[in-house]
């Protein structure tokens, strides 16, 4: 079965320095038919104005990775990170017991565009922690490179969730094929440009979830960007 979640429908903010589309429920968007799938509770897309960002605020027991796809995302938190997120890097912070941070884009007439997406953990009071790696474009060029994991498996950043994380680009002829658990969840979202999933033409945007399938299939992309999620059952 598979379920579209158009781009158009998503919860959207403008706060003037911030502008904000939510897939699932977040702050004053509240949808009880979009509350998460699976053990994914968030996937927001923000552009970030210039000289603007999130001031100093609190998190525990989330998984949250930032996946930048212009700008520069600049991060400071509580464990004594003091980093810059380029387009390419995956970031991993797990919250933990309690971790406090900030995210701003300090780039002059630019603006910072990322997702930032929240997993529920498969453990709770852990230690909080950072990583971030970066996944260049010919890893994922015609191909789902995994870039998080549970057990960090190919050089992938570590998640203490339940789930697998991969990122492709696909352009013309390009295609990736993946066998699915039928028991499991996966949800697609297409980050950018156009792109087939198992047949159904997915727009910049679109999300769709898989359940009870045992194979996913994508082509037909123009200048794509997606994000694939195993998910727990």
């Amino acid at each position: 079965m598979m379920t579209l979640r158009p781009s158009d429908e998503r919860g959207y903010a403008d706060h003037g320095w911030l502008k904000s589309f939510h897939s699932f429920s977040f702050a004053g968007y509240h949808d009880p038919d979009h509350m998460g799938f699976g053990n994914l509770r968030v996937i927001n897309e923000d552009r970030i104005a210039a000289g603007r960002g999130f001031g100093t605020h609190a998190h525990q027991n989330m998984e949250i990775i930032s996946y930048v796809l212009s700008g520069e995302l600049a991060h400071k938190d509580s464990l004594g990170n003091v980093k810059g997120i380029p387009p390419g890097d995956v970031q991993r912070m797990s919250a933990g017991t309690g971790v406090q941070h900030s995210e701003f884009n300090h780039a002059e007439g630019q603006t910072t565009h990322f997702l930032q997406i929240w997993l529920l953990p498969n453990a709770t009071g852990i230690a909080p922690s950072y990583e971030q790696k970066a996944f260049p474009d010919h890893e994922k060029r015609g191909a789902l490179r995994l870039v998080a994991a549970p057990d960090g498996a190919q050089e992938s950043v570590l998640i203490h969730a339940d789930a697998r994380l991969y990122a492709g680009l696909f352009d013309g002829g390009e295609a990736a094929a993946m066998a699915l658990d039928p028991l499991r969840k996966t949800y697609v979202h297409l980050v950018r440009g156009r792109l087939d999933v198992n047949g159904q033409t997915l727009d910049a945007g679109d999300g769709i979830a898989l359940q009870s399938e045992s194979r996913l299939q994508l082509a037909n992309g123009l200048a794509a960007e997606v994000l694939v999620f195993d998910l727990a059952p």
